[in-house]
This record gives structure tokens, sequence and C-alpha cells, in this order.
């Protein structure tokens, strides 16, 4: 049986992880060991920041339709118990949208939502 030497496979390996680690500073970019603790650390971070960054566009959207519901004299509270009672279906994404971009539209929806 023939030997098999294992030097392809490493050399894939380490050239996947410093590829991976391009942008990183110093040893973290050149040294393979270095590179490695750096990517397991950097992962680690990007998964809980996936989770993170729902959360923070969720609170600029109530803070965005808070705003513009305030300029209209009511708040965001009162807005989204008014959307419950009367079963309307905009999430706070579109209705932020609506508040940011057109100012008009968010206004006459608002109407709607208040009088219904």
């Amino acid at each position: 049986m023939t030997r098999i030497k294992r030097g392809t496979a490493a050399h894939k390996r380490h050239k996947y992880v410093l590829k991976r680690t391009k942008g990183f500073t110093n040893r973290r970019r050149t040294n393979y060991i270095a590179a490695k603790e750096a990517l397991l650390h950097a992962d680690s971070y990007a998964y809980g920041h996936r989770r993170l960054k729902k959360r923070d566009f969720k609170k600029l959207w109530t803070i965005r339709i808070n705003a513009a519901a305030r300029e209209n004299g009511t708040t965001f509270s009162k807005v989204m118990a008014a959307m419950h009672k009367n079963k309307i279906g905009l999430n706070k994404k579109m209705l932020a949208e609506l508040a940011a971009r057109s100012p008009k539209a968010f206004e006459t929806v608002l109407k709607e939502i208040v009088k219904a």
C-alpha cells in the first residue's frame, strides 16, 4: 500500500483559513495558528450580531414610528393598540418606511388607523 502524505489537505485548509482572515491585522492575517484563533472569535461575534441586528432594527422602527406619530398628535403605543384592535395588518417595518420616506402617506394611514 502506498504512503499518503497529508501536505495537500493541510495546505488547502491553511489557505482557506488565511483567505477568510483577509482584512485582519498583523499575525492574525498571516500566521495560520493566530488566524484560526481570530476566526473562532470572529465567527462567534458574527453569529451573535446577526441576532442583535434584528433587535436593533426593531428598535429603530419603533423610534421612527413614535417620532412621526408624535408629530401627528398621538403616540406609538396608541397607534399600535389601535392597529391591533382594528386588525390592521401593517407591520412596524412598513410603517417606519412610510414615516421616514413619505410623511403625508403616513399621516393618511395614521388617520385611518385612529378613525377605524
